[in-house]
């Protein structure tokens, strides 16, 4: 049985612990009580698992306009210019912020640069700064040590949000303005609800691959800042561009291991089962196309043969560059049995990346009062119709920061007293079952009629599900104690059914989003843009 958790406040409430989290936390704590909530560990978010690094323009061969031209064509026309350039301009200074916090980034002494860099798909040069293969962790690893040990800083683990507490939700609002004063968050290892407050209350949870039955993300990316700051009143944009990866690896026991650009962009093949490549009668660019191209090809090829899965080669290189290069996936492949040094990796695509999110500003700022979004929960317009690889955690990065200045910069707010988490009505769910069952319904159809490849008739499909499916949990919601399984599925459906929406409302294929019954580019690039109606 849940019990009620002493009210909590803190002068910014961060909801997520992902490198947007992270950086904001730590800005933050020079001058404010921060209060950091993760509903898992502090490293079991999706920024950890990013293998190929970070971009940014480091070396003299590369240039703020080379970068900005990259992103905005990957984008297909949908990047937002001046986001991208304030991006962009402001990459050097935020990787020479995790330089300074000890984030053990690879040395090459023959870069002018001091480190060694990488060039991924889309990319015209090398400029993705990492650490080995496992750039996420080492940052994520250097980052939460900090955290910890800041006095500042309250880190509670093991805690959902369950919704935002607004002023329209206390019946304060009016037509023209609504405030966000905190969350309540379920204590999953208590099983307490907390009400805590807070002057500013940021979304950094992350994106939403688990809608799907195959993505690279952990078990945690399940939508719920995008569904939180719907529910409360945000609008949110572009939710039908969902990146595909295009090689995750394809074994039974591997759950939700990707193989890193990385192996592309230093010279790994795709091919298939005969040995045989197949990227260049796609496209020019071959194995380094962007993303979406590739992840289309290969799904192109295995449904026009009838395979379970393509191969990367790239044991054409030297035992020891690939070692020395790639060892997370050198090691994890060997436990499977695949050594890379000798054998192609089995490789298919798998969803990666939102691309969409909850609308924001330079700052973060959302539609709602002391709300902001960060990382790849909001939509800035950096990635457009298709985010460039190793965009996503520089973005982390510049908004992290932006969002703390912005934060700093406001006026002194007191606590607001806030009512308590009322489960007056609810009882014990007698049928769990039923959760589970839910979750791996929406998950195939989402993968079946919501993929790489789209028509009207497999999303019109879906809305029916996703709409039975809200009846169900709306209903489980109302009657039974929250937990944090059927939050995620609450959270997963709602964001379904804006994913389903916009790629409905999209007529024509654009980037990452594909559809057979319309298949041309309009002239015109608009960003799909939802807001409540109610």
């Amino acid at each position: 049985m849940q019990t009620l958790a002493p009210r909590l406040h803190f002068d910014t409430l961060i909801i997520g612990s992902g490198l947007a989290g992270l950086t904001l936390a730590l800005n933050l704590a020079q001058s404010k009580k921060v209060g950091l909530i993760t509903k898992k560990a502090l490293l079991d978010g999706a920024s950890g698992w990013a293998q190929g690094g970070i971009a940014a323009v480091l070396s003299e061969e590369d240039s703020p306009e080379i970068h900005i031209r990259d992103t905005l064509t990957a984008g297909a026309g949908l990047c937002n210019e001046e986001v991208t350039r304030h991006v962009v301009e402001n990459g050097s200074r935020a990787i020479q912020w995790l330089i300074d916090q000890g984030v053990p980034f690879t040395r090459d002494d023959g870069n002018e640069t001091g480190y060694h860099l990488t060039r991924e798909g889309g990319h015209s040069v090398r400029r993705v700064i990492h650490a080995a293969d496992a750039t996420g962790q080492a940052v994520q690893l250097t980052l939460t040590d900090k955290a910890r040990t800041h006095p500042n800083i309250t880190v509670l683990e093991h805690h959902v949000a369950i919704d935002l507490i607004t002023s329209a939700k206390l019946g304060r609002a009016d037509k023209n303005s609504n405030c966000c004063y905190g969350a309540y968050v379920l204590d999953s290892a208590a099983g307490k609800v907390h009400t805590i407050s807070a002057s500013s209350t940021v979304l950094a949870t992350g994106g939403a691959g688990k809608v799907y039955l195959y993505t690279t993300n952990p078990d945690t990316a399940t939508g719920d800042g995008i569904a939180m700051g719907w529910r409360a009143g945000c609008r949110v944009a572009n939710m039908e561009f969902i990146q595909f990866h295009p090689t995750c690896l394809y074994h039974p026991h591997a759950k939700s291991f990707l193989i890193s650009e990385a192996v592309r962009g230093e010279g790994g093949v795709l091919k298939l089962p005969d040995g045989s490549r197949f990227m260049p009668g796609h496209d020019s660019r071959a194995e380094l196309a962007p993303r979406d191209i590739v992840a289309r090809a290969i799904d192109f090829e295995m449904k026009k043969r009838g395979l379970d899965c393509v191969y990367l080669d790239i044991s054409h290189k030297p035992a020891n560059f690939l070692r020395e290069h790639f060892p997370n996936i050198y090691s994890r492949c060997l436990e499977f049995g695949i050594d890379i040094t000798r054998q192609p990796i089995p490789v298919v695509p798998a969803a990666h990346y939102t691309c969409g999110g909850i609308v924001t500003g330079w700052n973060g700022r959302t539609d709602l009062e002391n709300l902001y979004a960060i990382g790849e929960t909001a939509h800035t317009g950096l990635h457009g119709a298709n985010r460039l690889a190793s965009n996503s955690l520089l973005e982390c990065l510049v908004f992290g920061q932006a969002a703390a200045e912005d934060i700093v910069s406001q006026p002194f707010q007191p606590a607001m007293e806030l009512p308590q988490w009322d489960e007056s009505r609810v009882t014990n769910a007698d049928e769990e079952v039923v959760i589970s069952h839910n979750w791996d319904e929406l998950r195939r159809f989402m993968w079946s009629y919501v993929g790489i490849v789209r028509t009207t008739k497999r999303l019109q499909r879906a809305q029916h599900r996703i709409q039975l499916l809200h009846e169900e949990i709306n209903e489980y919601y109302a009657n039974f104690r929250v937990t944090s399984d059927l939050l995620e599925l609450r959270n997963l459906v709602d964001t379904a059914d804006l994913i389903v929406q916009s790629a409905m409302l999209r007529h024509e294929s654009r980037g990452l989003h594909y559809s057979r019954d319309y298949p041309v580019l309009l002239p015109e690039a608009r960003d799909t843009v939802l807001k409540r109606q109610d």
